[in-house]
């Protein structure tokens, strides 16, 4: 399960797809849970964004 979840397209996926919820659930959703929705999906997003970062620079120094 880690090396699905650790491949490029789903890492892309990832990244993409809950950025997109980020920015779009304070507006869907009123109130709290669409702030707390927001921040759960924006912390999804950062960890796959930060994990394609660092598979960016091992493969440009191996």
């Amino acid at each position: 399960m880690k090396q699905l979840l650790s491949s490029r397209p789903v890492l892309w996926f990832l990244f993409l797809f809950n950025l997109a919820v980020a920015a779009v659930a304070p507006f869907a959703v009123d109130g709290t849970q669409g702030v707390m929705t927001s921040v759960g999906m924006g912390v999804v997003s950062l960890g796959a964004g930060t994990a394609l970062l660092r598979d960016r620079t091992r493969r440009q120094h191996g």
